[in-house]
Formats: structure tokens, sequence, C-alpha cells
């Protein structure tokens, strides 16, 4: 699970304090990070957390899901706390568990029982990948009740004003044993995420890879060519954090050709024929 959990104190005392003043400023977004809006998605989100409505992101991988999510967490000025869900995570991962510290029992809250507490926005990112019967936990927190129930505590926790319940996930890898449920998705508004067109792509490259907009425009051709070989048996199309490495390397100096090659080609298929095909392109390109 990744979120960023500060260090215990020392002594079983100093662990309880910690849980109960627990300084969400460390995750606060401090800069502005850069994105580039591509279809009234901001002002959607924008509206949602106002009303405190449950958020649901869908999209391929490296489309900018998270960078969106970073973005809207600094506009709106409340802390992000990101959870990377996974198959082994359980529901005591998210809402917490009692630890054992020298001869005590403390209670430990989770990511998500943190956010609820102090009003931040927590974010499960490839929700998907839990279990289902860890994803039920969050049901009550995504309609008109928000509360969190913790069982362990035989306690409910009323969400604070500034609690805002974000998930993800890419509907592209999903089979029929591993979709999220009906009744988790319908309490959810959805916000679709695709490649962004050209034209902003090739800004977000070039300010992200900082290459100059030739350079990056090459790399956008390039990537539009290679989604287009979905239709040829590619399981996903090159994501433009993929594209933003290439150029990351272009500008380090390292040849096109084997910049595209390590950073494109490579990473998204380990068919060999595919793998031609796209250094084609980018000799074609470049």
């Amino acid at each position: 699970m990744a979120w960023n959990n500060p260090m215990p104190q020392s002594g079983a005392r100093a662990l309880t304090q910690q849980v109960r003043e627990i300084d969400v400023g460390q995750y606060r977004i401090q800069q502005e990070p850069f994105y580039a809006e591509v279809c009234g998605e901001i002002g959607l989100f924008t509206i949602a957390a106002e009303r405190k409505l449950p958020v649901m992101l869908k999209g391929p991988t490296g489309c900018g899901k998270t960078r969106f999510v970073q973005y809207m967490a600094y506009k709106l000025g409340r802390p992000l706390i990101t959870v990377a869900c996974h198959e082994d995570l359980t529901a005591s991962d998210l809402v917490g568990r009692y630890l054992l510290k020298g001869q005590d029992t403390v209670w430990m809250d989770g990511p998500l029982t943190v956010g609820v507490k102090h009003g931040a926005i927590v974010y499960l990112d490839e929700v998907v990948e839990a279990r289902k019967d860890t994803t039920v936990i969050i049901h009550p927190l995504s309609d008109d009740r928000r509360v969190l129930p913790i069982e362990k505590k035989g306690q409910i926790v009323e969400a604070a004003d500034e609690f805002m319940l974000v998930i993800s996930y890419n509907p592209g890898y999903q089979s029929v044993l591993k979709d999220l449920k009906q009744s988790t998705k319908q309490r959810f508004i959805a916000i679709e995420f695709d490649y962004p067109a050209p034209d902003i792509e090739t800004l977000v490259v070039q300010r992200e890879a900082g290459v100059d907009s030739d350079i990056a425009a090459k790399l956008v051709k390039l990537g539009q060519k290679v989604r287009n070989l979905r239709s040829q048996g590619l399981e996903e199309g090159v994501s433009t954090r993929l594209l933003v490495y290439a150029g990351t390397l272009i500008k380090q100096g390292v040849p096109p050709e084997r910049a595209c090659d390590v950073a494109v080609a490579r990473p998204i298929t380990d068919d060999s024929d595919m793998q031609r095909a796209i250094l084609d392109f980018v000799k074609a390109i470049f």
C-alpha cells in the first residue's frame, strides 16, 4: 500500500498521541502540478468537491488521472492521501488496526480513516485491483451517509466536510471476474479520461520532458501511430507518461531511436515483431 505514513514515535503512549495529533500538512501538494485540461474535467471535479460527490476516474494507464487528482488537490487546498490498490489490500489496511507496542495494544488509523477525519481527498488508485470485500467498506462513504464504520472499535466516524473519495481504474484491463460491482459504480459520478488531443499532448510532453516543440510533436506523432497498433494485437497504446520518459532521455542526449526503444517499444510489448514495427515508426518520424 502506497501512502506516506509518519514514522511512529517511541512508546505506546507516543504512538497513540501520534494518531490523535497527526499532521495532515504532510499530505498537501506544495507546488502546483502542471495539468492541461482536456474536456471540462476541472469544472466537474470542482462541483463534485463542493457538493460532496464521490468521483470515479476511468481511462487507460498513463493518460493523466493521477496527475489530475494531484492538480485538483492543490487547487482546492486539500490534503491528498493516495492508496495504490492491490489484490492483498485488506479492509484493515484502509481503516486501521490494533498494534502491539511494548505491553500495550494501541490503535493505528489507516489512510482512509485519516482522510475521513481530517477532510482529505482519499484517492484509491486502480481500485478494481483490491478485493471485493475490501471495496465494500467505501459504500457508506460514497452515499449521503458519508460515514466510515470501524468495526474493530465499534465506532462510526462521520466524514469531515472537506473529505472527498476518488477512485480510478482502467476499464480496458478488466475482465468479468475483475471489475467493479454495479453497487459500487453507481455511487460515483464518472469522468472519462483518454489520451489528450495532439496539441494538448504535445504541450504536456514539451513541458514535462523539457524538449522543444518539434521533438514533442514527433513523440506525439509516434504515440498516435503506436496506438493504432491496438487493432493489430497490441494490448494497450503507449501512454503520455512514456512519451515524456522518451523526451526526457532525448533531452539528456540519448539518440531518439534508443530513447524510444527503451521508453516506448520495450515497456509496452514483449513481442519482437511489434517492437520492430514501433522502431520503424521511430526511424520514419525522426
